[in-house]
């Protein structure tokens, strides 16, 4: 029998919502844009909360109900637009953590702050760390959720492929 999980009137679920959870299901995750905190909710109860950085105007990061897809541990990004690759290390744009919740494959194009960008085929959106700690609490990604290098790392022990990810407006 699956345990039943109540949620009363909250900021991350309707209220009186009853619904049947798996035990690993009971963790998830809500990125609140606005705020620019991202927490860690278990069954009805805030554990964690961490400050990011989003999307900038015209990348912003994609509203909705996600799940973890991707984990990756000392990631090689690639520019969307370029295909430069870059290495991990600390010159890497990503951290050491990556965790992809949103891939969208139907290219991008908009105005980056510097250049007008088109990106061709897949996009993804995902938690990262960022050796650029300022941006963390501004609006600056292209639609990715930046986090302390040393968040990422704790977030990424938080959870599993599949975790329920909600990002709000």
């Amino acid at each position: 029998m699956l345990p039943l999980l109540l949620v009363g009137a909250d900021l991350f679920a309707p209220p009186l919502a009853v619904a049947a959870v798996e035990p690993s299901q009971q963790r998830r995750l809500v990125l609140d844009r606005r705020q620019r905190q991202l927490f860690v909710i278990e069954g009805n109860q805030e554990r964690k909360r961490f400050p990011v950085g989003v999307g900038r105007p015209g990348w912003e990061t994609p509203v909705g109900q996600f799940s973890v897809i991707e984990l990756a541990v000392d990631p090689t990004w690639e520019h969307p637009a370029t295909g430069q690759r870059i290495p991990p290390g600390p010159a890497n744009p990503l951290g050491s953590r990556w965790i992809g919740f949103h891939r969208d494959c139907k290219g991008r194009a908009g105005f980056n702050g510097s250049e007008h960008l088109v990106v061709k085929g897949c996009v993804s959106s995902g938690f990262h760390g960022t050796p650029q700690r300022h941006s963390v609490g501004q609006a600056v990604s292209h639609g990715c959720v930046r986090l302390l290098d040393e968040h990422v790392r704790e977030l990424f022990d938080l959870v599993e492929m599949g975790t329920p990810v909600t990002v709000l407006p």
